[in-house]
């Protein structure tokens, strides 16, 4: 299992995140660097190791892609991702792991470390402090996505109704077949010769035809 990152400035991480989408990307985010943003503090360049963590840097401290990404409108989406890359193991494990208690969350890091309590409870508060920047889509909209993927309609049940063939003069590709539903209502109280007007005028302007005279 992962050896989870921590800080003791839990707290700072959320501005730190805004200093990424506000401020220039620089060649490296280094403890120099941090010192540009106001981070001063002997401790502040743990952070480092959480950014390297979740991919917004690399192992050099060199800015990624997804450094880039996260300066976007859709940041929230675009971190929570990355947390969900850098924890993968934790979310194998609970794939609601950013809504899980702190008590589920101290016995999964608490396994993966030797530190003592006080390192627990920071890698606790520390992967907190991520969640609460980020954004999970539930389990309800997955589900909508995946629909919303799929055709727009159903199509319909074969109809028994007159399909008019396609015209090929050769001088051009064949028109495409038209599909026509036609819904007829007879009053009970009409005649035979009613009826059968109805269907000869049918036949007459759906196919052409002409019925034989007596």
């Amino acid at each position: 299992m992962a050896t989870y990152p921590y800080t003791p400035v839990t707290g700072k991480l959320k501005f730190l995140l805004q200093k990424i989408r506000s401020t220039g990307i620089p060649p490296k985010l280094s403890a120099a660097h941090l010192k540009t943003l106001g981070f001063n503090s002997s401790n502040d360049p743990s952070m480092i190791g959480v950014m390297k963590f979740i991919g917004l840097v690399d192992g050099s401290g060199i800015p990624t892609p997804l450094w880039s990404e996260y300066r976007g409108q859709t940041h929230r989406a675009v971190l929570g991702k990355a947390i969900k890359q850098g924890y993968s193991d934790l979310f194998a494990l609970y794939p609601d792991a950013n809504s899980r208690s702190l008590a589920d969350l101290t016995h999964v890091f608490s396994t993966s470390s030797t530190g003592g309590e006080q390192v627990i409870k920071q890698t606790v508060g520390t992967f907190k402090a991520l969640v609460d920047e980020a954004h999970f889509p539930s389990a309800d909209t997955v589900s909508a996505n995946i629909l919303s993927t799929g055709p727009l309609h159903t199509p319909a049940a074969p109809s028994m109704a007159p399909t008019l063939p396609a015209q090929n003069t050769g001088a051009s590709p064949p028109h495409p077949a038209v599909h026509i539903d036609i819904q007829i209502h007879i009053s009970p109280e009409s005649s035979s010769e009613q009826i059968d007007k109805i269907f000869e005028s049918m036949a007459k302007h759906l196919y052409g035809s002409k019925t034989a005279t007596a």
